[in-house]
């Protein structure tokens, strides 16, 4: 069973990007689960909302402490809130940022894990360019679905559908496109480098 920990700010999509994924595994022929938890429901407050994939059916249903990966969409929690607490060593990790590990205070953290399975996304700029809002979950999904290969792009691209429609379905889907276009580049980078 894979576990992930999404972390942001109310208002971002945190519980939607959570849902999408678990839709998207779904229909990928897998189980899924997806719930949120937060304490106040105010915009701008932090908010963790957990996914499960698995081959067989999911029982479980507290929280996730250890996750096989996190995704962060707002690179601000990253001091604030403990966004890597009981991550698996081997886990993967997509924060939504531009910068680097280093310039983001973190690279202790990173570098006694697998680089191939950390990466960085500039999601809200690419929502910005094709969305027109800074609404990172469909991007990072998409970006997800490159750096860890559980999930298929058409399938994030399938949940995305599921959850909105005309522009706004076709503006995230080219948004998760671009992520996961984006972040294979990088994994080839770091492979080679």
């Amino acid at each position: 069973m894979l576990q992930i920990r999404i972390h942001g700010r109310g208002g971002q999509g945190v519980v939607t990007a959570a849902e999408m994924l678990s839709i998207a595994a779904f229909l990928q022929g897998k189980y899924s689960q997806a719930f949120p938890s937060f304490g106040s429901e105010r915009t701008g407050a932090p908010v963790v909302s957990f996914c499960r994939i698995s081959d067989r059916e999911i029982r479980l249903r507290e929280p996730i402490m250890e996750p096989d990966a996190i995704i962060i969409q707002d690179p601000t929690l990253l001091h604030q809130v403990d966004v890597f607490g009981g991550l698996k060593l081997a886990g993967h990790v997509l924060i939504n940022t531009s910068h680097s590990f280093d310039k983001l205070g973190i690279a202790d953290i990173i570098s006694e894990r697998r680089l191939e399975r950390m990466c960085t996304l500039p999601a809200n700029e690419l929502a910005m360019k094709y969305v027109g809002r800074p609404m990172p979950n469909a991007v990072l999904l998409g970006g997800f679905a490159a750096l860890t290969g559980i999930i298929k792009l058409e399938f994030v691209a399938a949940a995305v559908r599921e959850k909105f429609s005309g522009k706004v379905a076709e503006g995230n889907i080219a948004a998760a496109t671009a992520a996961y276009d984006l972040i294979q580049q990088k994994i080839r980078e770091k492979v080679h480098a």
